[in-house]
């Protein structure tokens, strides 16, 4: 079977509640134990001898770090791997129509479609084993609590078959604890379906063919079409569409503090799958990746899940949990992180402490979804939150900053509690 891999990583105008750290780099790209985000997903699908190419869909404009990142993973897995970006935003299924003909090139029986803000072990090898001929359409599902499904696609599923007889995305009442995973299986007569949704809505082109036409149609939303709202419903119930029960951690990297929590997975599956990128010298406490170039004082205490990046330097007596400190920040002596991110370049004092307090997620449970971190509740009050410093902040010495998000380039002048520093 000859296959494909396709991974939608959005655009500008999603990922808002990321920033501030997508304020600098696209969301795809930024680092999570030590990795872009949207690596993990290409390193799961390169292990795959089946995928000829890994192909990545959005409407980012190809800058030099996407351009880097895609030629650097290219080199080092040895695969065809492109960025194809849309002209305007298409929607999730709308992008891979638009794409169909290079998706297609070369006989593709079959591709791969992930979400780039999803995160798990990736079991394709054994979603492949599940597919059989007579499933032309697989969608990877996980169960959560009840009480988050109504922020997920969620799925009826037949208990002998494992057809998806029902789909309904963020339902107004409970349908189903098995939710859409953002992980498909999809053979290439998907395109016939969302072909005939897009005759719907378009009129033909003046060549006949049914293409995306340029118009105030796309402007208005009009000319998306998006998978889980208007393809998945009309295929549950068809036999053409069927899950796989995925029992594995997964979450969604939606918000800028779910990153930190992304961050703690990761570094946990390490363990076993790249222990060569965990730190054992004596001043750590479990989980820790330590860029190479990093300079780290023997006196600091780092972890557990702490992530140091590239150029970073960590002082004499510094204590840093459950945290990410990414590329030229600066932790000055006997200062404290906890539960937090530190921005690139940013600095830290003297005795300072840079601490959040985030919702805990039960380590029993394991699928877990991360949108817990929000700074404020369905209310609007502030709750217990992570702590994160934008690019290039700088914080003063012996001071205290808690709950609070700081916005790129300040120079703090004292501490702040649950504050939002514009």
């Amino acid at each position: 079977m000859k296959l494909k891999a396709v991974i939608l990583v959005g655009g500008p105008e999603k990922g808002t509640r990321f920033r501030p750290l997508s304020l600098d780099v696209p969301k795809p790209l930024f680092p999570i134990a030590g990795f872009p985000l949207i690596h993990h997903h290409i390193e799961a699908c390169s292990k795959i001898p089946e995928v000829t190419e890994i192909l990545l869909i959005g409407f980012f404009q190809p800058t030099d770090s996407i351009k880097r990142f895609v030629r650097r993973e290219r080199q080092k897995y040895g695969k065809n791997i492109s960025y194809l970006q849309e002209y305007t935003m298409l929607g999730t299924a709308g992008c891979i129509y638009h794409f169909r003909d290079v998706i297609m090139n070369g006989g593709t029986d079959a591709f791969f479609l992930m979400f780039s803000d999803v995160f798990c072990d990736f079991p394709l090898l054994q979603i492949m084993d599940f597919k059989e001929k007579f499933m032309p359409y697989v969608m990877m599902t996980v169960q959560v609590p009840q009480a988050q499904s109504l922020q997920y696609g969620c799925a009826g599923i037949h208990p002998n078959t494992n057809e998806v007889v029902h789909y309904i995305e963020k339902p107004d009442t409970f349908v189903s604890c098995d939710v859409n995973a953002g992980v498909y299986l999809l053979s290439t007569d998907i395109f016939e379906q969302i072909g005939m949704l897009f005759q719907r809505k378009h009129r033909p082109s003046i060549s006949g063919n049914q293409e995306y036409e340029k118009t105030d149609d796309s402007s208005n939303g009009l000319g998306k079409i998006v998978l889980e709202t208007e393809l998945l419903p009309r295929l549950a119930g068809t036999g053409k569409l069927f899950a796989f029960k995925a029992d594995t951690f997964w979450l969604n990297v939606k918000s800028a503090g779910s990153a930190l929590h992304a961050n703690r997975a990761i570094l946990e599956m390490y363990k076993s799958t790249h222990p060569n990128r965990l730190n054992d010298d004596k001043n750590c406490i479990g989980n820790v990746a330590i860029h190479p170039t990093a300079e780290v004082d023997p006196t600091a205490m780092l972890g557990p899940h702490v992530t140091i990046g590239a150029g970073v330097i960590i002082g004499k007596g510094v204590r840093v949990k459950n945290s990410m400190i990414l590329e030229g920040a600066i932790m000055k002596d006997h200062c404290c992180i906890l539960n937090s991110i530190i921005g690139w370049n940013s600095m830290v004092g003297e005795w300072s402490r840079v601490e959040g307090t985030p919702t805990e997620i039960d380590p029993n449970v394991s699928h877990a979804t991360t949108d817990n971190f929000y700074l404020f509740d369905e209310h609007g009050r502030l709750r217990p939150s992570i702590t994160i410093l934008g690019r290039d902040v700088t914080v003063p010495s012996e001071v205290v900053v808690r709950n609070s998000i700081v916005m790129p380039n300040k120079n703090i002048n004292r501490g702040f509690k649950n504050q939002i520093l514009l």
